[in-house]
């Protein structure tokens, strides 16, 4: 028996989708555990590059069984184009289900999402408008319409009308915009339903039975450990828990189930969005690394923020989601700087302190406290082996590991499949 899960341990970003489809070659089932559309993983495989919302990256290879749990919201159409896309692409879909339990998004979320970000103004969030938000809280307060539900023409029906009267009075009398249409938005949607129905399950009882069968099987997160709604920089967080102990409840296995967590970190770091970034470089050396990393979000297109590797968010979390291995990605973007710099500690108000602070209001007063280490100028996207790295470079993956607490596995120096540094065995 061999359980992973793979998670994000900064603000998401930090190359999940090349770990995933690294770590998929050994697999027999991936799943997705959470999250939506507001996600994006960037893979390349044989030279190619693809860019996955909903279906996670083991779907590259033929032989996988991949999973969407019951953890993630989905939307139909975003899901079909995704599909249609991978075959103009020329790949061949192996076997993909999608849990019976995960809940739809729907066109009121979308438009709603929209509407309530425009309302927040200088207060807004930074969500990506594609409905994940609305989605969970349809699902929290119980209104939720499942995968299970679009299935049954006369349940979606009645599901669908309760809801669009709710929405569209709050569409109508309070944003003033018009109400949405029943007949156009039920008449799609049954389409939609036509085309997912085969691939509908109980994705719970198929992931516990090949577990229980000796299979590999990998739990693929979106987003990262400091936007989980609960553990992250609150209120700048996604609407789920992209943390370790979001497998068990978005796929629907037990804990003592899973062997191992693999944290994804990358060599710096990078922040979407809003809300304080305590080692952000809003310098030539900040914006060396954006154009060098091509730091720009696989969904929505934005700039990412880039900063100095945070030892702090390292450490908070391995706390939270029990990182068993870290699996370091674009340590490549780093060559060619004299000096790197890597955040121990803040200082806060004379203070310093070395834990993640619970306030956000005590993280945004947090100043980085540096270590400075020398850089290297040598290329590394061709070594295979760790000592063959120079001696710089190694260094820094030591003190990496040295302040985490944590080996790094696996090290990414590039992104295709080959260009991965293995330390150690994961299956």
């Amino acid at each position: 028996m061999a359980a992973v899960v793979l998670i994000g341990s900064q603000w998401g970003d930090e190359g999940k989708g090349k770990i995933t489809d690294f770590l998929a070659e050994k697999a027999n089932v991936v799943v997705r555990y959470q999250g939506g559309n507001n996600a994006g993983h960037t893979v390349v495989a044989n030279g190619e590059e693809f860019k996955l919302h909903l279906i996670p990256s083991g779907i590259l290879y033929e032989d996988k069984t991949c999973v969407i749990g019951n953890g993630v919201v989905i939307d139909p159409q975003v899901l079909l184009e995704e599909l249609s896309y991978l075959a103009i692409r020329g790949i061949k879909i192996g076997k993909l289900l999608i849990s019976s339990n995960a809940h739809i998004i729907m066109p009121y979320h979308r438009v709603l999402d929209g509407l309530e970000e425009e309302v927040r103004a200088e207060h807004k969030i930074g969500t990506t408008k594609r409905g994940i938000g609305p989605a969970y809280m349809d699902k929290a307060s119980r209104i939720g319409i499942r995968v299970i539900d679009l299935m049954d023409k006369e349940e979606f029906a009645d599901k669908l009308k309760r809801n669009l009267t709710e929405k569209n009075n709050l569409f109508v009398k309070v944003y003033g915009k018009e109400a949405l249409k029943f007949e156009d938005i039920y008449e799609t949607y049954l389409g939609y339903a036509e085309q997912l129905r085969s691939m509908v399950t109980d994705s719970s009882l198929v992931i516990d039975q090949s577990i229980q069968a000796g299979e590999k099987v990998l739990f693929e997160g979106a987003q990262g450990t400091l936007l989980d709604i609960d553990h992250g920089t609150y209120p700048y967080v996604t609407s789920s828990h992209p943390i370790a102990g979001g497998a068990c409840i978005g796929a629907g296995i037990g804990p003592t189930r899973i062997n191992r967590v693999i944290g994804v970190i990358k060599a710096y770091t990078t922040r979407v969005g809003e809300g304080p970034f305590p080692t952000e470089l809003l310098d030539e050396v900040g914006e060396e690394i954006q154009k060098n990393g091509h730091e720009f979000g696989t969904t929505t297109g934005r700039a990412r923020r880039c900063g100095w590797f945070d030892a702090v968010i390292a450490r908070y979390a391995v706390r939270v989601s029990g990182i068993s291995d870290f699996a370091i990605t674009k340590l490549d973007v780093l060559t060619g700087f004299d000096t790197l710099k890597i955040c121990v500690g803040y200082s806060v108000n004379g203070e310093i302190i070395r834990e993640f602070p619970q306030s956000q209001k005590i993280f945004k007063q947090c100043q980085p406290v540096y270590e400075e280490m020398p850089g290297w100028q040598e290329d590394v996207t061709h070594v295979r082996q760790f000592g063959d790295l120079p001696e710089a470079a190694r260094n820094y993956i030591l003190r990496i590991e040295e302040l985490s607490g944590i080996p790094a596995t696996l090290v990414a120096i590039g992104p295709g499949r080959e260009q991965t540094i293995v330390r150690g065995e994961i299956f």
